[in-house]
């Protein structure tokens, strides 16, 4: 069977450095960090450029950590920008191979199946990798990072513990050095997958690097840590069958919103944010021509609080109904809040199943299911015409309410 190669290809600090490109500036020596500094101190700084990385600051933190310099460009976030940049990007990646063949991970990050194109190039891995990063930095002026190896998990482990180290920015693990090369990492939190939690429970089992689970034993992982433990054990022994060809599709899709707040928010004011967000929900549900029944709602509290609650709940029925909706966060909101002060909201819906699916009951008819539905689609249109807050509530025009600057922003950014 063909050894498989696979790349996964990061852009160094996608955010800094496309603002440093557009104002002629090179990435790898200019001291900028991308923040809207008009949210006040506690907002989080969304990239800083590899110049500043390389200086010991880190890529993700909020403005009052981020130490005094005088130096320091200021660049607020352009989301549609980068969003651009991307599909530049994906362009270059499909003058190497084919759409079936790419896996985009994230806005900055990739998966590239090589396997069946090295006889066409009639080059190394490595050869590639660096036609590739050069035609990148052609195209777009950013400078990448490329980790390679037999699966997607060798490929991103390669690329964030040796790639992203190494001069020429990248890492080539065949089959024959994976196991050894897992083997030797630790803490295990370094391993993509593998978070502060997840870390504890397996340091609590005597596990602290890779090599330590490769000497385990498969049934003892499965029965402390269930089907997770044996998919950490074939990671660690450079075993993954995934396929970039196999897309992969959930089998419960949900919609969400969430969002950090700029000061504390109690119960009243919060309240008139899920009511708004609960808004944009429905909205999102009847463009998708969906209705959910599953509820979850997301509380953090202020960080000199800490700590929150993470709760959900199952309506009786799908339904895209505003008040039954709403009333359902409320219920969640208040059986948990124990009136601390808040600063991260998120909401979401899932069991989403189409509209069709739609069952009556005795006391409500088919008309008065399609005159809402009518009125949700009326205010999606007058949104997508005239704006998302072209349509407002009352309550959206208090203090309390973020709906508009929300609707002004992309990912929770600036779009320009």
């Amino acid at each position: 069977m063909k050894e498989k190669v696979i790349f996964c290809v990061d852009i160094k600090a996608f955010y800094a450095s496309v603002e440093c490109v557009d104002r002629g500036f090179d990435p790898l020596n200019t001291p900028l960090v991308v923040c809207d500094k008009t949210r006040g101190s506690g907002t989080i700084i969304l990239s800083v450029t590899p110049f500043l990385k390389e200086q010991g600051i880190p890529s993700r933190l909020r403005l009052y950590e981020l130490p005094k310099r005088n130096d320091i460009i200021f660049a607020k976030p352009r989301m549609e920008r980068y969003l651009n940049i991307s599909t530049k990007i994906i362009e270059v990646f499909l003058d190497f191979v084919g759409d079936d063949d790419i896996h985009i991970y994230s806005i900055d990050e990739s998966f590239l199946d090589f396997t069946h194109y090295l006889s066409y190039y009639r080059q190394s891995p490595l050869e590639i990798a660096k036609t590739l990063l050069k035609a990148l930095n052609q195209s777009t002026g950013l400078y990448a990072t490329i980790g390679i190896s037999n699966s997607l998990f060798s490929a991103k482990v390669a690329l964030d513990t040796e790639a992203k180290k190494s001069i020429d920015g990248v890492a080539y693990w065949p089959n024959d050095v994976v196991k050894a090369k897992l083997a030797k990492i630790t803490p295990l939190r370094d391993t993509w997958g593998i978070g502060e939690r997840l870390e504890k429970r397996l340091n609590a089992l005597g596990f602290f690097s890779l090599g330590d689970i490769q000497k385990a034993d498969k049934q003892f992982l499965k029965e402390h840590l269930g089907i997770i433990g044996l998919e950490i054990y074939n990671h660690a022994n450079g075993l993954d069958y995934s396929d970039i060809r196999e897309k992969y599709s959930p089998s419960d899709r949900s919609l969400s919103i969430g969002q950090v707040l700029l000061e504390d928010y109690f119960q009243e004011d919060i309240l008139v944010v899920i009511q708004e967000m609960t808004d944009d929900l429905i909205l999102k549900m009847t463009l998708s021509h969906l209705m959910g029944q599953t509820l979850h709602l997301n509380i953090h509290y202020s960080k000199d609080r800490g700590g929150g609650f993470s709760r959900q709940q199952k309506l009786d029925k799908p339904t895209f109904d505003y008040e039954i909706i709403f009333e359902g966060f409320k219920h969640l909101f208040f059986k948990y809040y124990d009136g601390s002060p808040i600063r991260k909201i998120s909401i979401a819906i899932g069991s989403l199943i189409p509209l069709t699916h739609y069952q009556l009951d005795l006391f409500h008819t088919y008309e008065e299911l399609e005159k809402k539905y009518a009125l949700q689609r009326a205010i999606y249109s007058i949104k997508k015409k005239y704006g998302p807050s072209s349509v407002l509530r009352l309550k959206d025009l208090t203090k309390a309410s973020t709906a508009k600057s929300r609707h002004e922003k992309l990912g929770g950014h600036n779009r320009k």
